[in-house]
């Protein structure tokens, strides 16, 4: 049997990023909660009601991040790399109940418009786009390689759509005096927000649930791990993510023959990870040429010669 868990896969540590994140967001939904109120305008307080699920998403994701880094223990024997994917289900989860509310309050707003002034709703709002453009920028290098990191990038660049969104709801209030957009405008936020959610807690709940990563080739690695001219079969693969990056494998190979150099294993290990991203592999050997009393295939515990 052999496993592996060595190689290091190319993520950085995004702490200055998400730092920075929740700082400006922090203060941006200070300033744009102040002027929703005070100028009683439902795409502003939305807007900063969004901005603040994405402090507490990004703070969750910053957590993640820092605890997947963190040892393995006797008790947690992969450390803790599983928060990255809890963070990212739990930000999803968030995102759709600030939908919600704000889809409500939207509906509602549209019946009974009322007055608010456009040219703040437009600078407000404005100001919003750059902050959150700044940050989204922060995370993205490595979206497309990490659930948690795409989770907090797919925030901030929903953030400043609808920040935008915003923006045109004051011209259209300023300009053309209507009132309706502001709440149609929410409603259109709450939607874009939805959409966007969508493909995350998809993908977060079948990372939680152990299923096979969307990037991974399980039907190239199978016609990979049976290529060998030794190996006849291969039995209980299983392929599930250890954490948003990182993914792992255990196999049954079934050989022909009674032994395996140790330069085999370590060349399918290294294969699985420059070719298919498995970052942990476990792979165990079984011969065809005696009876094979492996558990996983059903078969039962073999006797003793004094039994």
């Amino acid at each position: 049997m052999s496993h592996s868990h060595n190689h290091q896969h190319n993520v950085k540590n995004y702490n200055r990023a998400f730092a920075i994140g929740v700082f400006l967001n922090v203060v941006y939904v200070l300033i744009e909660a102040g002027y929703g109120f005070a100028i009683n305008s439902l795409a502003l307080i939305a807007d900063a009601g969004h901005n603040l699920s994405d402090v507490a998403s990004l703070l969750l994701a910053w957590g993640a991040s820092i605890l997947s880094q963190k040892a393995a223990t006797e008790k947690h024997t992969y450390g803790y790399r599983k928060a990255t994917v809890l963070a990212s289900l739990f930000s999803g989860i968030l995102l759709l109940v600030v939908t919600g509310g704000i889809a409500w309050e939207a509906i509602n707003r549209i019946f009974e418009p009322r007055p608010i002034e456009g040219m703040t709703i437009i600078v407000v709002a404005g100001i919003g786009v750059v902050i959150n453009t700044l940050t989204a920028l922060l995370f993205l290098k490595d979206k497309d390689h990490d659930l948690n990191i795409r989770g907090a990038f797919l925030h901030m660049a929903a953030d400043a759509g609808i920040s935008l969104a915003v923006v045109l709801a004051g011209i259209l209030i300023l300009y053309g005096e209507w009132l309706w957009a502001d709440p149609v405008i929410s409603l259109f936020i709450a939607v874009i927000i939805l959409f966007a959610t969508w493909g995350l807690l998809r993908e977060s709940i079948n990372y939680s649930l152990d299923a096979v990563p969307q990037h991974i080739d399980k039907k190239g690695i199978i016609k990979y791990l049976t290529s060998f001219t030794h190996v006849n079969a291969i039995h209980d693969l299983h392929i599930w993510p250890l954490s948003t990056t990182e993914v792992a494998l255990t196999v049954h190979l079934i050989v022909d023959v009674n032994h395996i150099d140790n330069n085999f294993l370590s060349n399918v290990q290294h294969h699985l990870h420059d070719s298919f991203q498995i970052e942990h592999s476990t792979i165990q050997v079984e011969t065809s040429e005696d009876n094979n009393y492996c558990m996983l295939q059903g078969g039962s515990k073999p006797k003793l010669a004094n039994e």
